[in-house]
């Protein structure tokens, strides 16, 4: 799921507020490009099985399908706030909203792994450019009155999305509507995609920030080429056979981190403004919230594959059905998210321990149906992703809030689009690493069931360890969200 943050916008200078009934329709038009966001992720994880059986997909394939996505979205979130800023936040999203509706078009039509793979990379860039554009849009141009509405109408778009994704994506593969299968759930997006783009030409107002920031495109270039070559040997290292110029691969992503730092530090050193001010490293709250964001995204990030994978190819459940089962878990979020957006001003931090605390609960009952090569019924993994969604919804909501109480109100922004970016990022790394530890534990035995049971089995305990190592980490968090420090 996409995590963004309204403190990802610098300062603006409206150029047309809109206000009461007026506000209604350029409202529609961003929720619905940020609900085809917040679907994206979801839709495909459920159709994973039915795309890797259709398109002879290899496993580091299927991860890539995700990985990608969410890495080149991560990557282009704070690069395509600043060019809205800088160019005008309509017209970026609009193009943007548009990248999105060819790229899902070139999806559904893809025929290959490494086609559809490529275009899940640009259908992410789209998005990254996109979606940045709708807290920038809210905030300089609606009323305040309004813009409350207005956010309060996004969380709840975060929910429909999270409860909508897996049933629409079991429904479509299992539709099979017109013989298009799989491909249904990248071709729901155009036509939404087109009615967005020709209202949003009517009704978005334009906006720009007050001041034109250069853009750190070196920057942006050289952490997305650092993350791919630390994801490339992880995904496809088993494939590979896990060859040392594998892990030199590896080395080489690591050292280019450094290179991208330098280049930061330097840029900064001059008054620029860099993807990652290494400023805000400095700043202890800062470091463990990122450090707490990799962890926890990685984990839920990769889970869903991996459950999804272990409900149809081991279990022999349909696409629908496997919605079903995930179902509890995204109703629970629902029901826990507004408590815990009510009372982050007063327990933030005991929010998110408890959050990642009751994952790792949840994750070690799932552990535990499945570990004994036994096919688990609908109720006790109902009854254990139900729990897991209660923690997710205490959490997730409120994280990158309670992290940014912790920097200095003139680093929030900055902060901001960091984290919201790290948690693009942690997803794309879980999936590539649990992932892998999946099919390197998927061998042959007497029954789907059992060795995708033993698969799965295999990914749980460090999916625990993962959230309660983010528990522990954020003990180091501001207790509340709140006002920044000065």
């Amino acid at each position: 799921m996409s995590t963004e943050n309204s403190s990802m916008a610098p300062p603006h200078a409206p150029a047309t507020t809109v206000t009461g009934g007026r506000a209604v329709l350029p409202l529609l038009v961003v929720l619905f490009a940020s609900f085809m966001d917040l679907l994206d992720v979801t839709i495909v994880t459920v159709a994973a099985p039915s795309i890797a059986e259709d398109l002879h997909a290899s496993p580091a394939q299927l991860q890539w399908m995700l990985a990608a996505y969410t890495l080149a979205l991560g990557s282009g979130l704070i690069t395509g706030g600043r060019v809205g800023d800088a160019y005008g936040r309509r017209k970026v999203f609009l193009a943007g909203l548009a990248g999105f509706a060819i790229t899902s078009t070139a999806c559904a039509l893809a025929p290959s792994a490494g086609v559809l793979i490529a275009m899940r990379v640009l259908q992410g860039l789209a998005g990254g450019f996109m979606v940045p554009q709708v807290f920038g849009m809210i905030r300089s141009s609606f009323d305040p009155a309004s813009m409350a509405k207005a956010f309060g109408a996004y969380g709840a778009v975060q929910g429909l999305a999270s409860v909508a994704g897996p049933l629409l994506g079991g429904a479509l593969v299992d539709a099979n509507l017109w013989g298009l299968a799989w491909r249904t759930i990248f071709w729901v997006n155009v036509p939404v995609a087109v009615v967005a783009l020709l209202l949003g030409m009517r009704v978005l107002p334009e906006s720009t920030a007050e001041r034109r920031a250069r853009l750190d495109v070196p920057g942006a270039v050289l952490s997305a080429l650092a993350i791919a070559l630390i994801l490339l040997p992880l995904v496809q290292g088993r494939d590979w056979g896990w060859p040392r110029w594998g892990w030199a691969l590896l080395a080489a992503g690591v050292g280019l981190l450094g290179v991208f730092l330098a280049h930061e530090h330097g840029l900064a050193s001059r008054g620029g403004r860099p993807v990652l001010d290494p400023g805000l490293l400095r700043i202890k709250t800062f470091t463990a919230g990122l450090a707490a964001s990799v962890l926890f995204f990685g984990a839920l990030g990769s889970f869903f594959l991996v459950l999804s994978l272990y409900l149809q190819s081991g279990t022999g459940r349909s696409a629908w059905d496997t919605g079903l089962v995930l179902l509890p878990y995204a109703i629970a979020s629902v029901v826990t998210s507004g408590l815990g957006i009510q009372l982050a001003a007063r327990a933030g931090r005991v929010l998110l321990m408890t959050g990642s605390l009751v994952l790792a609960v949840s994750q070690a009952a799932i552990w535990g149906l499945v570990r004994d090569g036994g096919q688990p019924g609908y109720w006790p993994l109902a009854a254990s992703l139900f729990v897991g969604g209660l923690g997710l919804g205490l959490a997730a909501p409120i994280l990158v809030n309670v992290v940014l109480a912790g920097v200095p109100g003139r680093h929030a922004g900055a902060a901001g689009g960091a984290l919201a970016t790290v948690n693009q990022i942690g997803g794309a790394v879980g999936v590539a690493v649990l992932g892998t530890v999946f099919f390197t534990a998927l061998a042959p035995a007497p029954s789907p069931a059992v060795a995708f049971g033993s698969a799965l089995a295999a990914v749980m305990p460090w999916q625990v360890v993962a959230y309660l190592a983010a528990a522990l980490l954020m003990l180091a968090l501001p207790r509340a969200a709140g006002a920044h420090q000065s």
